[in-house]
């Protein structure tokens, strides 16, 4: 059976797409989600996909994750300046994490600079567009594999 990979979004990218299209390109959540699990099939892997404005939520979802996914990718969006509960419940995960922004952060407001998340995740992939959770999933599968 493939081994299972979570992909967490956090919050306002349910608006991928309409939100600041110069910033974020005109592909939906749905646009990525599609292909990330494109090739998450090609990889030999299972994708599962949520997104939610919510922070309780995605600590939830994180913890769920615990026992069944090999490896959680996570776009924490905002809570990645803010939310130590999401990097505490990462902290509670046993699998690798990897981070991903779609714009580069650090060419951003300085407060964007500083990630929470950044303190348990394997790897951090800024800057890319939404080709960034495809360049994660590849490299998920690689420590997966090793």
């Amino acid at each position: 059976m493939s081994k299972l990979v979570t992909l967490l979004n956090g919050p306002n990218l349910n608006l991928l797409g309409l939100r600041q299209p110069e910033i974020y390109g005109r592909e939906t959540l749905d646009d990525v989600a599609a292909k990330t699990a494109d090739l998450a099939d090609e990889l030999g892997l299972r994708l599962k996909a949520l997104q939610s404005n919510h922070e309780g939520q995605l600590v939830d979802w994180i913890q769920e994750a615990r026992g069944k996914s090999a490896g959680i990718i996570i776009n924490p969006g905002a809570y990645s300046h803010t939310s130590v509960a999401i990097l505490d419940a990462l902290h509670a995960y046993e699998g690798p994490v990897l981070e991903v922004h779609i714009s580069n952060i650090h060419k951003r407001e300085a407060f964007r600079h500083h990630s929470f998340v950044s303190q348990r995740a394997e790897g951090v992939i800024a800057g890319f567009g939404t080709e960034g959770y495809l360049l994660a999933l590849r490299r998920m599968a690689t420590l997966l594999t090793a």
